[in-house]
This record gives C-alpha cells, sequence and structure tokens, in this order.
C-alpha cells in the first residue's frame, strides 16, 4: 500500500491523499484549499493523478476542505462511487453546489478586472451546475457497517464526533498474506458537543494518520461555560432596545447556537424573544440536521418532543428564506438574527452588520474561528470604524467573542483519544494542521506514547511495511500558478525566512524552485 500526500500536509486545508492497492487507486478525502494565495493556487493546477484512474473515494465528511474539490474531479473523468454517510452526502448536496457558485462569482469579478487590462480570461474550477452533476456518484454507507469496494479489502466508517455524519475511515487490508488496518482521523470532535456522539474510540491500527488543527492549542470556555455570560448579553441587549446579531458558520455552528439558545430558554436564563436564522444555506442545513436524529447523542434524542422534533426547532424561531423576509428584519428590534458567513465577510450578514454596528445598544456575539483580515477578526480586534458595501461604519455596538467552540479537539483530547488505543499504531502520520501545530503536537505524541510519527510535505509518497515505512518519493508538487502577485508573496516570504535565519526553509525552497524549474 503507497499514499501519496496531495493535501492537507503541513497545512490545514485540501485534504486528500491518494493510496495504491495491488492495481487500484482510490482516494481518502478531496478537499478545497484554502487560506492565502499561495495556498489557493493549488486549486487550479492539475490534480497530482489522473481522475479517470481513481476507482472510489472515501469522503470522511461535508466540510468544503475535505469535499470542495469533488466537483472538479469529476469534470476532469472522474465517474465512480463516493462512499460516505446518508447525513454527510445531505449536507453536500447543498454545499458543493453552493462553493460552486463562490467560484463563479469569484472568477466573474477577476474577469472584469482581466478583461479592462486586457488579459486572458479565468474559468471557475467548477461551477454550480458541476456540483450539481455529480451528485448521483454519492453511495451512502452507514456507521459501524464494513463494505468491500474491492477484493481483499474491508473499510468502516466510524463516528468521527465532528460534525453531523463526520466519519474515519478504517481501511482493512491484506498484503503478502499480511493482515493491515489503517485509520484516517479525518477531523477529530471532542467529548460532550452539544448535539453528535463523542468520537469514536478505536481499539487498535497498524497506521495512523491524524489530524492536527489544534495540535498546539488547548480551547477554554465552551459550551456550559459560556452559557450564563451569553444569557446575559442576550438579556442586556434586548432590554435596551438593541438586536443580538450573530455571525453564524451555516453547518454546524448556527445549530449549536440554535441548540444554546434552547437550554437558556429552557432554564429561563432568557425569554423567547424572537430568533432568526437569516441565511439560505443555513436554514437548509438546520433542516438537514433536525432530520438526521439517528446521528444525535442520546441526550440530545431524548430532548426531541414526541413527534420527533429536534429541540433546536424553536417555536419563537424564524426562518427567513427569501431577500424580501431579509430585508423585512432592518425594521426590528428586540430580536436575536443568525446569519452567515461565520467571519462577516460575505452573505447577509454584512447587511445586518451594516444596520446595527452604529447603535450602541446593539451587540455583535462571534462563536467562531476569525482569520486575519476577516471582518469578524477586525471587530474583535476593536476597529472603530469599518467599510460595508462601500459605506462607513462607525463601530458602536458592543463586540463579543465566544472561545472555545471549535468542532476540532485540541492537543489534549487528541491524546486522551489516543490514550484508549489498546495498541497504539507501528506508525503514525500528523497531518491538516499548519507546520508549526504539527509538529508540536508530532513531539508531544513522542514524548508521551514514543511511536514513529512522519509530519509530510505535500507530494510526498510512502510505503507502508509492518516492519517500518518506506519514503518513496519526497518532493513537492509543482502545481502552482506563478504569476506577478504570487511572486511578490514569494519575495515577501522570503525576506521574512532570510531576516530569522531559518536555513532548513531555505533549503526547501530551493528544492522546489529546482523541481519546478
Amino acid at each position: 500500500m503507497k499514499i501519496t500526500f496531495c493535501g492537507a500536509a503541513r497545512t490545514v486545508t485540501g485534504s486528500c491523499y491518494l493510496l495504491e492497492y495491488e492495481d487500484k487507486k482510490f482516494l481518502v478525502d478531496c478537499g478545497l484549499f484554502q487560506g492565502n494565495k499561495a495556498i489557493k493556487e493549488h486549486n487550479y493546477g492539475e490534480f497530482p493523478f489522473n481522475p479517470a484512474e481513481i476507482d472510489f473515494v472515501i469522503l470522511t465528511h461535508a466540510h468544503i476542505d475535505h469535499s470542495g474539490l469533488l466537483p472538479k474531479l469529476c469534470k476532469h473523468g472522474f465517474n465512480n462511487p463516493i462512499y460516505t454517510t446518508p447525513a454527510t452526502i445531505a449536507l453536500c448536496e447543498i454545499l458543493l453546489p453552493d462553493s460552486g457558485y463562490i467560484q463563479e462569482m469569484e472568477v466573474e469579478r477577476k474577469n472584469k478586472k482581466l478583461t479592462r487590462a486586457g488579459k486572458k480570461l479565468l474559468e471557475p474550477i467548477y461551477t454550480a451546475a458541476d456540483a450539481m452533476t455529480m451528485q448521483h456518484l454519492f453511495s451512502p454507507v452507514e456507521y459501524n457497517q464494513s463494505f468491500s469496494p474491492v477484493e481483499g479489502m474491508e473499510i468502516t466508517l466510524r463516528d468521527a464526533g465532528h460534525i453531523l455524519g463526520s466519519a474515519m475511515a478504517a481501511v482493512n487490508y491484506r498484503e503478502n498474506n499480511e493482515k493491515y488496518k489503517i485509520l484516517f482521523t479525518g477531523d477529530l470532535g471532542r467529548n460532550d458537543q452539544v448535539l453528535i456522539e463523542d468520537p469514536f474510540i478505536v481499539d487498535r491500527c497498524d497506521f495512523l494518520v491524524i489530524e492536527s488543527t489544534y495540535g498546539n492549542r488547548l480551547h477554554t470556555g465552551g459550551f456550559e461555560v459560556e452559557k450564563p455570560h451569553f444569557a446575559k448579553i442576550i438579556n442586556d441587549t434586548i432590554a435596551s432596545g438593541g438586536n443580538v446579531i450573530i455571525p453564524a458558520f451555516a453547518v454546524d455552528r448556527t445549530q449549536d447556537v440554535l441548540m444554546m439558545i434552547y437550554e437558556m430558554q429552557k432554564e429561563n436564563l432568557i425569554k423567547e424573544y424572537p430568533v432568526y436564522v437569516d441565511s439560505p444555506l443555513a436554514i437548509k442545513a438546520t433542516e438537514i440536521f433536525a432530520s438526521s436524529l439517528e446521528c444525535f447523542d442520546e441526550e440530545s434524542k431524548q430532548l426531541c418532543d414526541v413527534e420527533g422534533k429536534a429541540p433546536f426547532i424553536l417555536d419563537n424561531l424564524t426562518f427567513t428564506p427569501t431577500s424580501e423576509e431579509s430585508m423585512r428584519l432592518n425594521q426590528i428590534k428586540g430580536a436575536i438574527i443568525i446569519s452567515a458567513s461565520g467571519m462577516a465577510d460575505a452573505g447577509r450578514i454584512k447587511h445586518h452588520l451594516k444596520n446595527n454596528l452604529w447603535r450602541k445598544e446593539s451587540s455583535v456575539v462571534f462563536f467562531g474561528y476569525q482569520a486575519e483580515g476577516a471582518l469578524g477578526r477586525r471587530l474583535i480586534d476593536k476597529e472603530k470604524k469599518v467599510t460595508i458595501h462601500g459605506a462607513d461604519i462607525e463601530v458602536k455596538a458592543n463586540i463579543y467573542n465566544m472561545d472555545g467552540f471549535s468542532a476540532h479537539a485540541d492537543y489534549e483530547e487528541m491524546l486522551e483519544w489516543l490514550s484508549h488505543c489498546k495498541q497504539l499504531p507501528n506508525q503514525m502520520f500528523v497531518t491538516h494542521g499548519d507546520e508549526e501545530s504539527a509538529l508540536a503536537f508530532a513531539d508531544k505524541v513522542k514524548e508521551k506514547y514514543n511511536v514513529p510519527i512522519i509530519v509530510p510535505y505535500l507530494g510526498d509518497v510512502v510505503e507502508l511495511k509492518m516492519d517500518g515505512v518506506k519514503v518513496v518519493d519526497k518532493k513537492d508538487f509543482a502545481t502552482l500558478v506563478i504569476d506577478d502577485n504570487l511572486l511578490a508573496d514569494i519575495n515577501i516570504t522570503l525576506q521574512k525566512i532570510t531576516a530569522n535565519q531559518d536555513i532548513d526553509k531555505l533549503i526547501r525552497i530551493r528544492d522546489f524552485l529546482k523541481n519546478i524549474s
């Protein structure tokens, strides 16, 4: 068995692993690269394999950094099964077309500038239509039900406890009359999340590919800790005649916030104030969550009413799918408005911020990670004036950041999860974390468990053997589209590395440039 690390290697996004078993090739995940310009350029190049030669795909969950290049894969020749859980399929049916639409809009905006400059126009990575066309390839697999996509291999999906439908992929296979097991954690969740089950405890595996998003960080706060604080914010804001504006990611975070509101109402911490979900994508995602009770933990199932209605479908909740309904919210006071996007950089949330940021009686509450440069980050960093839709807005509203609501396990939680394995793996691969985070987590695992660990680079190829791992090839993929802006970014990065005298990084950059020259 060979593994090629085609994404999420010393970076968080673009999860994609190519596995070669005898004469078969398959992928675990096929995600979109997200982040700065240099990272996103990987989305535009050719795949480091022929999509038409891929026999099947295992998809761990619906997040775009794991699923977001599936339409491109199909567009370029893949036409075989994509195995994943039913809940993941339902979420992909709304998330992937939405991602395609975003690609189209982004390219349309860029092409306006290119047209004026007389330059060659761009094509979207894929369109919403491309994302719709490939939906028939999804093949549902329930948790804990093994299936055999090829002779000599058996695959089982286990609950990863990350988001609705998220899974670990356990791949059992035979080679030279020996049995092997490789486990891909996907994104590993946390214990005691609001709605879903805790991550499945795996008794043993020979090889483990584990994420490291929070490999050097610990979570603070959390659901129970933040609940009294959140209740006070709501009560004080509405008592003063303001609105509580909540930028929230459509999948998982919106439903978590609704669940928190349900519990606060049940415990009489707040009254049944009007609650609006104003995001077409979040509305669809909430409906999918509400119809996927089989994915809930026992505690959440018990909170469903006799007709099976999910607890977060509040009696005082209103969905506003149309633009007209959304615009009418501009006239209301004393309400809780949940809208996307979670970083406040796009979507209807910008209209609500434009309408409320200048009002000292209103509050804005963030529940998710805010990237450097995002509008949400700038508000948390206490910028006094922001520009939204061309208008300068003075920030007078109260800004709050609820920490500790990540769906990813932190390093202590991941080490705790590993401690329950009856037999630790012979070899681990740490992925899906920025370089600093991945290396830090690898050191922590070595220190505690003394397991051999590799933190792969993008493009590394390894051959799995019981007596060790053979590194077959070790080089970066030369798929970058080099333009003047990217060269400027590279130049700035080189200046920083040189200033810090990071010789190892300079050597790797030299080797990379040799490969693309």
